[in-house]
């Protein structure tokens, strides 16, 4: 036979025989078997592990069970080879050695005459065969488990260190997305549009830490959560950035309190800030971290042992030093207000024609709960009362440039004397000790006035025949004609601005935000100054020609004492075919005064009092 002059056939005649002998079913079925089998058997092992691992660690450790498994798939190949070929191989020897035997054994059917092997002899009986698949087992589960051990020593390797800086530089889609908790660092990419509160709600910590936010919303800080954010980790921070650098003892600004990262900052120093639009109605009470900021100088630090209000008296009675001590003495008086900024929406007058100030969005108007003294009380202690002549109350801040020159405000006296205008000496903001940025340890709150006159870090009270001589009531803060310039304005012709007039705002969507098909919902502020209380907001979403009315949310108000806004919101029909949409608001106080429609007739040099109506242009999802 032509078989006996090679008895050890090439690699792939001994597949082909191997195939032939145990049936191409049977030697398929075998391979999948032992690749399914395996596979699961590995998965079943780290099927946790993949759940909290981050995307691009699962990739990398798929590549790896891959590759061992391939190495499992030789051990099951190498146990079918020497199931269906050993045998034969045997058979190839034996025909050399003994023709004759062979012959024999190939014409006869008597079983005796069959050779008699040990059990693991390379035979195809059932034993041999059930010897392999043993070596073949074992030589799969030996990879599983090396891929596992490989699983647990690579858990085990140092994370990749990243810098702040890179942090910074991931805070789009088009560089990724990262945040950082503590001194880790994730990858949050794929997670930005599946948040439960919106993409835009997380993308305000883009590039920088998550805790100023958690602390906002403490829901986030549940084991779940962190779980969840676990799947994200790429890496830790680097050692030298965990703790921030400080800046030269010489600046002196040195001593700042830390602000929250939300707040969208319109100058550094002195800071001023203000909250994005998407948190600014989140809440009909602000949070403390972001309530708008609106600073002149730095930020002092006292000491609230040492701390003492000077409350000069009448001529001829007694002047007052007060402890914080002294102050909690006095009816706790508490009262909801809405303090905005005269430059409120500033930057809309800017669009029109160039004016001088911080360019304020719609942010620079927050609302608290505030709770102190009432300044009627503390001026009647001192002596003071109404008088029929003019008279006004001045107040000191405690804030100063490096000249020693304060910051300071004055209102009338008929305002500061009566009960029923609540104006505070005030200690407590949403239930805390004021916090630094926003006047600790008293400040004034006069509600329905604009914030310039809610004078921060109080330190002087006293009652004047005219109003304060600082700048920022004598040359500041006042309303001119559009056709007045710097080279024409007269300061002493204007009043100093106290009231303000009414206002409104859109929230959300933002201005160039694409909004779906079907419904829309608008939501915003409304507010107006002297505690006149807004009685409608208008909404349009093509530029004015039709109008809805709002839903008015929050406190309801009282009459002439409505110091706080009315959130407000509309759920309207988008209408068919429309590709855009341009959303207009407007409010109506209980005196019927209303926003006017343009910047134009209002606009000043100094870009205050912006109250037009708002207006946001929004593209429709086809």
């Amino acid at each position: 036979m032509g078989s006996n002059k090679n008895p050890v056939p090439p690699p792939l005649p001994l597949l082909l025989l191997g195939a032939q002998c145990v049936g191409y079913e049977t030697l398929l079925c075998q391979l999948l078997g032992n690749g399914i089998g395996l596979g699961a058997c590995a998965l079943e092992l780290d099927i946790s592990s993949y759940l909290k691992c981050p995307p691009g660690a699962f990739r990398q450790q798929l590549g790896l069970f891959l590759l061992f498994l391939d190495l499992a798939f030789l051990g099951s190949v190498t146990m079918l080879l020497h199931r269906a070929v050993i045998p034969h191989l045997r058979q190839a020897c034996r025909l050399k050695s003994a023709p004759s035997r062979l012959y024999i054994r190939a014409c006869s059917t008597d079983d005796s005459l069959q050779p008699q092997c040990p059990s693991l002899a390379f035979s195809g009986d059932n034993s041999s065969t059930g010897g392999w698949k043993v070596m073949g087992t074992l030589l799969g589960l030996g990879a599983v488990l090396a891929y596992h051990d490989h699983r647990c020593r690579a858990t085990q390797e140092s994370p990749h260190v990243y810098t702040r800086e890179e942090v910074r530089s991931h805070s789009s889609p088009e560089t990724r997305i990262w945040v950082t908790l503590g001194c880790e660092v994730f990858d949050v990419t794929e997670f930005v549009d599946l948040h439960p509160g919106g993409p835009s709600k997380l993308m305000l910590a883009a590039g920088g830490p998550l805790e100023p936010f958690w602390a906002l919303y403490a829901v986030h800080n549940q084991p779940h959560v962190r779980e969840m954010l676990a799947q994200y980790k790429i890496g830790e921070l680097s050692p030298e950035d965990k703790v921030p650098s400080t800046l030269k003892t010489s600046d002196p600004y040195i001593d700042d309190p830390v602000r929250h990262p939300a707040l969208k900052v319109n100058s550094q120093r002195p800071f001023n800030a203000e909250p994005p639009p998407e948190l600014l109605t989140e809440n009909y009470i602000t949070p403390n971290p972001i309530f708008f900021t609106r600073n002149h100088l730095p930020v002092p630090n006292l000491d609230p042992e040492t701390y003492r209000l000077h409350v000069v008296g009448p001529p001829g009675g007694q002047s007052l030093c007060l402890s914080l001590d002294d102050l909690y003495k006095f009816p706790k008086h508490e009262i909801t207000v809405t303090l905005q900024c005269a430059g409120n929406r500033r930057s809309e007058m800017t669009q029109f024609k160039e004016v001088r100030g911080l360019e304020w969005n719609i942010g620079a108007i927050s609302t608290a709960r505030w709770a102190g003294a009432r300044l009627c009380d503390v001026l009647a202690k001192a002596g003071h009362q109404l008088c029929e002549t003019e008279a006004h109350v001045c107040f000191e801040g405690l804030d100063s440039d490096p000249t020693g020159t304060a910051y300071g405000a004055s209102i009338p006296l008929a305002r500061a004397m009566d009960p029923e205008a609540e104006v505070l000496l005030a200690y407590e903001m949403n239930g805390q000790p004021l916090p630094r940025d926003h006047g600790f340890p008293v400040r004034v709150v006069v509600p329905g006035v604009v914030g310039a006159r809610h004078v921060k870090w109080l330190g002087k009270v006293s009652v004047e025949p005219e109003e304060s001589y600082s700048h920022w009531q004598r040359r500041d803060y006042k309303g001119f004609s559009p056709s007045v310039d710097w080279d024409t304005v007269d300061f002493d012709s204007a009043p100093s601005i106290q009231e303000l007039p009414v206002q409104s705002a859109i929230t959300e969507p933002k201005d160039g935000e694409t909004v779906q098909s079907g419904e829309v919902t608008i939501k915003g502020y409304a507010w107006s100054g002297g505690g006149r209380a807004v009685v409608r907001v208008d909404v349009s979403l093509d530029g004015g020609l039709t109008w809805h009315v709002a839903e008015l949310d929050g406190e309801e108000q009282r009459p002439r004492k409505a110091w706080a806004w009315r959130l407000w919101q509309l759920q309207a029909p988008v209408p068919a075919g429309r590709k855009e949409l341009n959303i207009v608001c407007k409010a109506v106080d209980d005196s019927y005064n209303v926003q006017p429609d343009t910047v134009a007739p209002i606009w000043n040099l100094r870009g205050v009092l912006s109250n037009a109506w708002h207006r946001v242009h929004v593209h429709v999802a086809p």
